[in-house]
């Protein structure tokens, strides 16, 4: 893993004005990284009361203004809208002559990559898709975590160095994405780390009605442990029922379930059979036992359509 360097000042581009429009919980953050590399946040758009207090906490001083006029004010303007948002935003934007010549228009959406500023390209604006691979918790915390974390990075060839100078004032470390491949790395980050939050809320419930009184405490060793080692090791870190081939343990953790918790049932029985499916390719479940196990979870699944 590389290890980040501060750039020498010397060595910075030239000094930028910084708009955003959308105070959600990314662009206060990436502005407020930007401003400590030098560059000077000089405007912010939101709607929402949320987003206004959001600004007035990461960015203070900065005053709230309608999105044209953060363009105005702006030579790098940070476009961190929801995703289904971001190409009608991009359009009114140009149609409205906002956008200007020059103009660095930044958005920071995994699913998409540069083309979709191909309005503002079209008008003179140089599109760039910069996207942090982190969570955000709309507070300065964010700017803290952004050192060292990895961004998707989409532009023309053009425009790649000033791309990947951007993410690196911001402490982060820019990865290359082609822009055909923007939708399959999405759906990548989403998987890992979405669908993490959603199996471990429902373990710590599960914890709870087995009458442990602090699940995180329990879980937080444990699943530290079990992300170190698949980050390291990948599936040969596969443990469990599942890759041991223990369909009466298995069998028996569906039962509970549909007792206990049946909401739960189909998110067990997928990513159980997810699982035997990857230990069986890597050769960790014996397919003498695959069987017997995979029959317990197509059971379960009938069950669970019942």
């Amino acid at each position: 893993m590389s290890t980040f360097q501060q750039p020498d000042p010397k060595d910075r581009p030239a000094r930028l004005t910084v708009g955003v429009v959308g105070a959600g919980r990314v662009g206060p953050a990436l502005a407020a990284s930007l401003q400590l590399a030098g560059h000077r946040p000089v405007a912010v758009s939101g709607v929402s009361d949320t987003s206004r207090r959001r600004a007035a906490a990461m960015l203070p001083d900065v005053p709230v203004v309608p999105p044209a006029d953060v363009l105005e004010r702006a030579d790098l303007v940070l476009l961190t809208v929801p995703d289904d948002a971001l190409p009608r935003l991009v359009e009114g934007l140009v149609e409205t002559g906002a956008v200007r010549p020059g103009h660095l228009l930044v958005h920071t959406s995994g699913r998409y990559g540069a083309k979709v500023l191909d309005p503002a390209l079209r008008a003179g604006a140089l599109p760039l898709a910069l996207h942090p691979a982190m969570t955000f918790t709309g507070t300065p915390v964010d700017v803290q975590r952004l050192a060292g974390c990895s961004f998707g990075v989409t532009a023309p060839e053009e425009l790649r160095l000033a791309a990947e100078a951007l993410v690196i004032e911001m402490g982060g470390e820019p990865e290359w994405i082609a822009e055909d491949m923007r939708p399959l790395y999405h759906a990548a980050l989403a998987l890992g780390a979405n669908h993490l939050v959603t199996l471990v809320a429902q373990s710590m419930e599960l914890l709870r009605s087995a009458g442990v009184e602090a699940p995180d405490r329990m879980l937080g060793p444990l699943l530290g442990a079990a992300l170190d080692n698949a980050l390291r090791s990948g599936d040969a870190a596969l443990t469990g029922p599942v890759a041991r081939g223990d369909a009466g343990t298995v069998a028996a953790h569906v039962a509970e379930l549909r007792k206990h918790s049946p909401g739960a049932v189909a998110s067990y029985l997928a990513m159980a059979r997810a699982t035997a499916d990857r230990a069986l390719a890597h050769g960790l479940l014996k397919p003498e036992l695959a069987e017997d196990l995979l029959g317990v979870l197509a059971n379960g699944t009938e069950g669970s359509a019942r």
